[in-house]
């Protein structure tokens, strides 16, 4: 599992010119589902990504999470976060787990970060032609890969 987690002063996603969900000050978390992931990556993810101390405290140092803020999370589903470009340029997916695989795991996943924030997360559609629009803050943006725990 990979995630993508940019600090933002709000974002937004829509879908058709309509938008489905946004949020003010938090985290837009891009996650990709691979083959062989499992409710312990998500698990580690979810408790990783709500405890990451990425927010300013009084003092203007990296000190808080997004929970110490009470900010909110918007999720959004990206295969193309496993995409393999040692050969060619057109990238491959292989390693992208399938809708079957994936649309449990992103939605256990939401659950399971909702559990951990507090409140409920916001989503995006998955597997729509979605737009997302962003506000980086900072710009702070961190990329979390299950399989490397130890970094």
């Amino acid at each position: 599992m990979r995630v993508v987690v940019q600090r933002v002063s709000y974002s937004s996603v829509s879908v058709d010119g309509d938008t489905v969900s946004s949020i003010g000050n938090g985290l837009l978390v891009l996650a990709g589902f691979e083959h062989g992931d499992t409710e312990i990556d998500l698990d580690w993810m979810s408790a990783k990504i709500v405890q990451l101390r990425i927010f300013a405290d009084q003092e203007g140092v990296m000190n808080l999470s997004v929970k110490d803020k009470s900010g909110e999370i918007l999720l959004i589903s990206q295969f193309t976060l496993h995409a393999a470009t040692k050969k060619g340029n057109r990238p491959s997916y292989i390693r992208a787990a399938p809708p079957e695989i994936s649309v449990p795991l992103y939605q256990m996943f939401g659950d399971k970060v909702s559990l951990q924030l507090g409140k409920p997360v916001k989503t995006g559609i998955f597997g729509a032609d979605m737009k997302v629009e962003l506000l980086n803050d900072g710009p702070v943006t961190i990329v979390i890969d299950s399989k490397n725990k130890e970094f």
